[in-house]
């Protein structure tokens, strides 16, 4: 099992560990309600080293990165990121990522934790397909690089002490080469998968300690915390942000899960398995990624059916949990075509007793 540059901060702090995709990383420090609630009001802050990093570069970096994803590449500029998903060729999803242009020839792609080398394999295929060096201008930096998410309405101002140039203002999907903490050559992006702002910061594994506790000096003033993987998760689903492996995976495509949004039909975006989903998004499809809110008392979680009135299986939740925010039970689920309206009503069938709950939009947390 891997340890990250903030290991043993996390166990100092007395933070419950688990073993996730290979890594030791605290699933708690003070309780989930606690951190999440911290997150929502001002700041707290995760270790994400776990995730994978990958450099494209060279002449073919654009191509391989249009082919591989279902967004529009081309429609990124320098500084700019993009939520986008790896089709899998059979019309599901390889994995969900973040794409970076530093520049026309250059991209940083991040990776979720657990398909690292799933994914590494994937773009390894297709690149030396396309004539590229693999190891050179596709190359896997996930063992060299480190990663905090400080999020929350005070991160930035937070960060902005040990940053040198503004950070405060910056757009959603963007990111800046910073030096922030003395540390050089840093990127500070301002993407999250807590729908409470804030940023992500990525440096070398050697500069994790020094920037761990600058971090928290900064932002010792606005009761920073440090919060675990339980956290992150109940508030990305306040956000209907997809979990791979739960809400998305290699069974599901990107128009079921609802990322239509992420799957640009335009001309000369010929990525894999575009005549596929493009007909799923013309012709419909049976299932669809819906968000809902149960009204009896009960928590959904992953796999437990979804029926109807009479007890018709109707689809299955991927995600649920008791939402801290809204203090309700919520969850994520495929539900046959029939029930997508929002207020349709329909049941989770929770040890054996079949429990109302109504279809809703996401986000849940409006803010």
């Amino acid at each position: 099992m891997k340890n990250t540059s903030f290991t043993q901060f996390h166990i100092d702090l007395g933070a419950r560990m688990v073993p996730f995709a290979g890594y030791n990383m605290p699933l708690e420090y003070t309780g989930i309600k606690d951190e999440h609630i911290a997150v929502r009001t001002k700041l707290g802050v995760f270790d994400v080293s776990h995730m994978g990093e990958f450099w494209v570069k060279g002449p073919k970096a654009f191509s391989l990165v249009q082919k591989l994803t279902t967004n529009d590449v081309a429609a990124l500029t320098d500084g700019k990121v993009q939520y986008t998903c790896f089709p899998n060729g059979k019309g599901g999803i390889v994995d969900d990522l973040l794409v970076y242009r530093i520049n026309a020839e250059t991209y940083l792609l991040v990776v979720n934790a657990a398909n690292i080398e799933k994914d590494w394999e994937w773009c390894a295929k297709h690149a030396r397909e396309m004539g590229m060096e693999v190891g050179k201008e596709l190359y896997n930096a996930s063992d060299e690089i480190c990663q905090l998410a400080v999020q929350g309405p005070l991160a930035l101002k937070a960060m902005q002490k040990i940053c040198e140039r503004p950070i405060e203002n910056m757009e959603y999907y963007t990111f800046q080469k910073v030096t922030i903490a003395g540390i050089k050559d840093a990127i500070l992006s301002t993407t999250g998968y807590t729908g409470a702002g804030g940023c992500e910061i990525y440096i070398a594994n050697e500069d994790g300690p020094k920037l761990w506790k600058a971090v928290f000096e900064a932002g010792a003033e606005f009761g920073i915390k440090p919060c675990g993987l339980a956290a992150r998760d109940t508030l990305r689903l306040e956000m209907g942000f997809c979990l791979y492996g739960n809400d998305i995976d290699d069974e599901h495509s990107p128009i079921e899960a609802g990322l239509g949004w992420i799957t640009k039909f335009v001309p000369g975006n010929d990525f894999i398995d575009r005549p596929l989903l493009e007909k799923q998004k013309n012709e419909g499809v049976s299932r669809r990624l819906k968000g809902f809110e149960m009204i009896d008392r009960g928590i959904p979680r992953h796999s437990y059916e979804i029926v109807d009135k009479n007890g018709n299986i109707i689809g299955m939740v991927t995600s649920g949990t008791h939402s801290p925010s809204l203090d309700k039970a919520i969850g994520m689920g495929y539900v046959a075509n029939g029930f997508w309206n929002e207020g349709t009503e329909i049941f989770i069938r929770i040890r054996n007793k079949d429990l109302k709950a109504k279809i809703v939009k996401t986000p849940f947390y409006k803010g």
